[in-house]
C-alpha cells in the first residue's frame, strides 16, 4: 500500500492502479487534480452552472464504479472527459426531447407559444428573501432521507471533504459520491416544488 504522502507525487496511472485496489484516498486525489478540468467541460457544454456541477458530480460517481473498465488505452483525464461529455449529451437530448413535446402540446392549445415559454431558473431561490430561502430549505431538507441529509450536511454545511464523510459515516467514498449527486438533485427537485407551491 502506498504511504499517504506519495499521492501528490505520483502519476495518474499509479493513483488509477491504488484505486482499482480500493485505494479511495488515491481516488480523492485523482478528483482533486481534474475536477475542475471535469467542470469547466461540463460548464461549456450545458451553459448552465446547476446542470454542470450535477454533471460533473455524476461523472465522479461513474468514473469510480467503472474504474475496472478502465485499461489505459487513453489518460486518465481523457477518459473521465470522455465520460462527462456523453452524460452532457445525454442530457442535452432529454432537454430537446422535453422541449419539443412541450412546444408541440402549447402548438396544439393555443399557438402562442412564445407566451407561454417558460423562464429559465439557474437558481431556485433566486429572488427570495433569505428568512423565506431558509425556512424553504430547512422544509426541504427535511423531506430528505437521513442518509441523503447527512452526507449534504457534511459536505456543504460542515465543508467535510469525501474521504472525511466515508470515515464519519462509516461508507465507501463511491457511496457518499452517490448519496451527494442524488440529495443535491432531490433538494433543487423539492425547492423548486415548494416554490411552485407558494406561488399558486
Amino acid at each position: 500500500m502506498s504511504l499517504k504522502s506519495d499521492y501528490p507525487s505520483a502519476a495518474d496511472e499509479q493513483l488509477v492502479a491504488w484505486a482499482k485496489d480500493g485505494d479511495t484516498e488515491a481516488f480523492e486525489e485523482l478528483i482533486h487534480r481534474h475536477r475542475d478540468k471535469i467542470y469547466a467541460r461540463a460548464m461549456i457544454m450545458m451553459r448552465n452552472e446547476v446542470d454542470a456541477v450535477d454533471l460533473s458530480q455524476e461523472a465522479w460517481v461513474k468514473s469510480w464504479q467503472r474504474l475496472h473498465q478502465f485499461q489505459g488505452e487513453s489518460s486518465f483525464a481523457t477518459w473521465m472527459t470522455r465520460i462527462v461529455i456523453n452524460l452532457c449529451l445525454d442530457q442535452i437530448r432529454r432537454q430537446k426531447r422535453t422541449r419539443a413535446e412541450s412546444i408541440e402540446e402549447m402548438q396544439e392549445e393555443s399557438g402562442g407559444v412564445e407566451r407561454h415559454m417558460p423562464v429559465a431558473e439557474a437558481n431556485p431561490t433566486e429572488g427570495l428573501e433569505s428568512e423565506e430561502v431558509r425556512r424553504r430549505i430547512d422544509e426541504a431538507m427535511g423531506k430528505l432521507t437521513d442518509a441523503h441529509r447527512t452526507v449534504l450536511v457534511l459536505h456543504e454545511f460542515e465543508g467535510l471533504e469525501y474521504k472525511e464523510i466515508a470515515k464519519r459515516v462509516g461508507i465507501s467514498i463511491g457511496t457518499v459520491m452517490s448519496r451527494l449527486f442524488y440529495a443535491r438533485r432531490r433538494l433543487a427537485s423539492l425547492l423548486q416544488s415548494l416554490k411552485r407551491e407558494r406561488s399558486e
